[in-house]
């Protein structure tokens, strides 16, 4: 059960994303699904910089890798503004990239990379979501 601590900075994201993708590789996932997983990560790390911490050098992201028989389960914390995923409308995908509004896109995007994705809320210990990849 891998897991690392990093600053909530934009500039963190290429470590995050060099830790997934051992992770990924671990678990034998091939390219793509390596890249979709990684790609999940980042834009999940990057809400939380931005939405939850509303700027860098605020919190830290803790990022917990359960690698499984059959799934990598990515845990992610952060002690930010809470977020609740029914604030989010929902995405209008047929509206051009460049309509798109500022919130929903990322949500949407990692439902549709990963196979299953859960947030926890806690006033005390904050946000925690939950992305699992089936093998």
């Amino acid at each position: 059960m891998p897991s690392k601590v990093f600053p909530g900075e934009f500039s963190s994201l290429s470590a995050i994303s060099d830790f997934v993708v051992e992770q990924a590789e671990r678990m034998g996932f091939d390219e793509k699904t390596t890249y979709a997983v990684q790609l999940a990560v980042d834009e999940a790390c990057s809400n939380i910089i931005e939405h939850a911490y509303g700027g860098e050098g605020i919190g830290d992201i803790e990022m917990t890798c359960n690698l499984r028989e059959d799934e990598l389960e990515i845990i992610l914390k952060d002690s930010g503004k809470p977020f609740d995923p029914e604030d989010i409308p929902d995405l209008d995908t047929n509206l051009p990239i460049d309509k798109v509004g500022e919130r929903g896109a990322g949500v949407y995007l990692m439902h549709k990379l990963m196979d299953e994705i859960q947030f926890h809320f806690s006033k005390s210990t904050g946000t925690t979501l939950v992305m699992r990849k089936k093998k």
